[in-house]
């Protein structure tokens, strides 16, 4: 017999030995709880599938295409390439919006009925409807105009920078790298447009549904790979971990990249246009399909990246993100929906807290040019971003807006992270959202 045999088999007998009473003693409460197992936390689990290599990827894959500028060949290239990819994560049931820029099908209806044409309003694009519905000025044309500067004004916010949409030929621009010039030459044309999305089918409530955004198309003559690659990166991330085929949830989860944002949030209009009134309908009756689950909410995902504080005497950002940078949860105070919207950001809020690293988040009642305005009088809305739109950014705190230096490589982890920290937020509660478990 080894030794060790010899000792083990002497514990056991001594525990044999031992008196009845003993041996069938009552465990104290409290020592039984701290013995059994931790119970599984799904949502927990979940977010740690969230990688910050995977999501640094596909932001850099996405820059291949340049600023991905809608009505351009990149533009569409990039669309096929998103597909592809949501369809590798196991999300085959992918699908197309397909409308016509400009056209009054992918335009806000009330402006249209005010007598506003459905194009890009000159000088204006989608911050022409200033003080309406929640938008703001400040967001350019997706024809780029003169760089626009602000000296003076308002120091509310800090020294105010200078913002506009870079334009190679305007006076003082200064010259682009050939690469990008070569990448994105070709102008815009109207026409055909279309936008990629796909959906993880609620096991026991098919027909409700959370819509999870974020636009896919830029301007600039950049890569465009925080406005908005990186809200593009949080739904495909997303995608990504809810696809998994271990992964069930109650409800449906719909993943969009819109296109035309930077035209006036035309892609979402479209959207809402057209389906608003299919929402929650059988196709066919009794099939138990549901082509268009009834909306419970929207969570919109735009520049996620550059928390990096206000311009300085000199008008300049540090290049480094500040210790303080959060991610912005906003919603519009003026909406209809403002009370669901503001409920909704709080329970994103509590998730961050729970299950974020490396960034809290904050509310915020201003909610303004970006995809999810469309949806706002008629469902809860939320938007998550690097900083407030109107105030913010606005105000020039990020000079990277709309400009060739929005590139993979101006970046650095800590700005990544922030990116990572919104979709760990959107992610865990979405989940807690739409009931997701893990099959045993």
């Amino acid at each position: 017999m080894h030794p060790n045999r010899f000792i083990v088999t002497t514990c056991l007998a001594v525990v044999s030995a031992a008196p009845a009473a003993a041996q069938t003693a009552p465990v104290p409460p409290q020592a039984a709880a701290a013995a059994a197992p931790a119970a599984e936390d799904p949502i927990r689990t979940l977010v740690g599938r969230l990688d910050l290599e995977k999501y640094k990827a596909t932001i850099q894959a996405l820059t291949q295409f340049g600023d991905r500028r809608q009505g351009t060949e990149r533009n569409r290239k990039a669309i096929d390439w998103i597909e592809a990819q949501l369809k590798s994560y196991g999300c085959t049931n992918t699908e197309r919006i397909t409308y016509t820029y400009p056209s009054p099908e992918a335009a806000d209806p009330a402006a249209a009925g005010r007598g506003r044409s459905a194009g890009p309003a000159p000088g204006g694009g989608a911050g022409a409807q200033a003080g309406r519905g929640g938008q703001s000025r400040g967001s350019a044309p997706d024809e780029p105009g003169p760089r626009r500067g602000r000296e003076g004004g308002s120091t509310q916010f800090g020294t105010r920078g200078p913002t506009g949409v870079y334009r190679p030929d305007a006076e003082g621009a200064a010259p682009l790298d050939p690469r990008l010039q070569a990448l994105n030459a070709e102008p815009t044309t109207p026409g055909e447009r279309q936008e990629v999305y796909c959906t993880k089918i609620g096991t026991t409530k098919p027909g409700e549904m959370y819509i999870v955004g974020g636009h896919m198309d830029g301007h600039g003559w950049g890569e465009a790979a925080n406005d908005d690659g990186s809200g593009t990166a949080v739904v495909m991330e997303l995608a990504r971990v809810f696809g998994a085929p271990d992964v069930q949830t109650e409800r449906s989860i719909r993943f969009i990249l819109w296109n035309n944002e930077e035209t006036g949030l035309n892609g979402a209009w479209a959207y809402v246009n057209q389906r608003k009134n299919r929402q929650g309908r059988e196709e066919p009756a009794g099939s138990g399909r549901f082509p268009e689950p009834r909306w419970l909410g929207m969570i919109q995902h735009d520049m996620m990246m550059w928390d990096h504080g206000m311009p300085g005497p000199d008008g300049k950002v540090s290049a480094r993100q500040r210790p303080e940078a959060d991610v912005n949860i906003e919603f519009q105070s003026s909406a209809q929906m403002a009370d669901g919207a503001q409920k909704l950001a709080w329970i994103l809020k509590a998730a961050n807290d729970k299950y974020a690293t490396d960034y809290p988040a904050t509310v915020g009642p201003h909610m303004t040019n970006t995809d999810s305005t469309p949806f706002m009088n008629l469902i809860p809305a939320i938007s998550l971003r690097e900083n407030e739109r109107g105030t913010h950014i606005g105000a020039g705190w990020d000079p990277n807006w709309h400009q060739p230096s929005d590139v993979f490589t101006t970046y650095t982890d800590q700005d990544f992270k922030l990116g990572l920290a919104a979709a760990q937020t959107t992610l865990a509660a979405v989940a807690q959202l739409t009931g997701a478990t893990l099959k045993k």
